[in-house]
């Protein structure tokens, strides 16, 4: 396998962009080595390698650090784009239309989840959870549109999206135990539902996959951490 001794992953295992960087890995084939970050207490490693954001993902590669997991998994396809597929499409188009749904991703669907499950009030949280099904929805037709009519939205294999995408259904499974809610629910997306349950089964994909009842209890720990800073906070301000 390529890669080997020149590529070194620092993550932490219930992070989904770490996952992210993992299923590109996979998915070309890749060999690494993968150091497991306590973010309580970053290492040397990480703070040297992302001293901006201090943060995970970092792939390191040959020595040299490359952060924010969009980035890395650019990189990745540029890097080795003679290791198996490629993730990102030939087209110029096609490339930029892929680019433009996994920022969509990023930057409108996680933010309506976090307000869904970190919302300050049940205000807050309600209306992250309406956001959330419109972005979800939206979703459903991107998938239509890129995909075509095939299993992934990178075509016939997945891609670029489907990374993006992909690393967060471990914490969608969990969300299912932790708080009744079903994102990719069948009835409503189909197709996206459909598309999980797809990539989720992909030989390169399944042992990537975080086990979702150890997400579970992560999710809870940190469940009863934000009850018990909001119940500090209440107690400060009486």
């Amino acid at each position: 396998m390529a890669g080997g001794d020149d590529l070194k992953l620092l993550g932490m295992w219930a992070s989904p962009f770490v996952l992210r960087v993992k299923l590109a890995l996979s998915l070309k084939g890749l060999s690494y080595e993968y150091v497991e970050e306590d973010l309580g207490n970053k290492s040397e490693l990480l703070l040297k390698s992302n001293p901006v954001h201090k943060a995970v993902p970092v792939l390191i590669h040959g020595g040299k650090p490359v952060c924010e997991s969009s980035v890395i998994l650019q990189y990745i396809d540029e890097a080795f784009a003679g290791a198996g597929p490629s993730l990102l499409p030939a087209d110029p188009y096609d490339r930029a239309i892929a680019r433009f749904w996994a920022a969509y991703i990023d930057d409108k669907m996680l933010a309506a989840w976090n307000q869904a499950s970190r919302g300050k009030t049940e205000e807050e949280k309600a209306e992250g959870m309406k956001q959330s099904l419109a972005t979800v929805e939206t979703m459903e037709g991107a998938l239509r549109d890129c995909g075509k009519g095939k299993p992934f939205f990178g075509g016939d294999s997945a891609g670029y999206v489907d990374v993006v995408l992909g690393g967060l259904l471990g914490w969608v499974r969990a969300h299912l135990e932790l708080q009744g809610v079903n994102s990719f629910d069948p009835e409503r997306t189909p197709l996206l539902a459909a598309w999980a349950e797809r990539f989720w089964s992909l030989e390169a994909v399944e042992p990537v996959m975080p086990d979702v009842s150890r997400l579970v209890e992560f999710g809870k720990m940190l469940q009863a951490r934000q009850a018990a800073a909001a119940a500090a906070t209440g107690a400060a301000g009486n």
